[in-house]
């Protein structure tokens, strides 16, 4: 049982992460918050990147990986809710695909569209951490949350590798240039013998 808990609490910290980076995403582009001049093709291009970036790491969550696959073999108290959150998900990439066209042809209905997959976004969310995780606590046995568990420290750990990798190949790249001077000539000094 404290292996599930812990494992949400988890999933929690992850769901709480994502919304608080859709919000700011939405807060930023909502197309209420422009007023005067209408935000640049540049402006537009930036805003789906940010856009994209929020939607992928919403599909590549921890829940989607390893507990949804668990909770898709438990049986039908799962099905009909995660055809509704499907649902939700497809919704969500229509919209950003709107956004992305619109963002091509300059059209301002492209920040419209961005909050709309937003809000979807935030709706699937939402409705994950209200009904999905405490189904998912009922649903899945106790043997299973050790293997979620386990899954999900092993992913951590490639994770942080890849990360370091990353900041050992910056930090080689970023050292500096070692001068190419050769130093003085040193003249070897030969031992005293008495």
């Amino acid at each position: 049982m404290l292996t599930s808990t812990y494992t949400l609490v988890a999933l929690s910290v992850e769901q709480a992460r994502a919304r608080v980076d859709l919000q700011a995403l939405l807060d930023r582009w909502r197309p209420a918050a422009w007023w005067g001049e209408p935000p640049t093709a540049h402006q537009y291009e930036a805003a789906c990147e940010a856009l994209r970036q929020a939607s992928d790491a919403c599909q590549w969550r921890k829940l989607d990986k390893f507990v949804l696959p668990v909770l898709h073999r438990r049986g039908a108290a799962a099905v009909a809710l995660l055809t509704e959150l499907d649902a939700l998900s497809r919704r969500a990439h229509v919209a950003r695909m709107a956004a992305q066209c619109a963002a091509a042809e300059d059209n301002p209905s492209c920040l419209a569209a961005l909050e709309q997959c937003c809000e979807l976004l935030l709706e699937r969310l939402e409705r994950e951490e209200r009904e999905l995780l405490p189904l998912a606590r009922t649903v899945i046995p106790g043997d299973h949350w050790l293997t979620i568990a386990n899954q999900m420290l092993a992913h951590d750990t490639v994770q942080n590798e890849h990360r370091d990798t990353g900041r050992s190949t910056v930090r080689a790249m970023a050292a500096p240039d070692v001068s190419i001077r050769k130093a003085p000539a040193v003249v070897p000094v030969a031992p005293s013998v008495n």
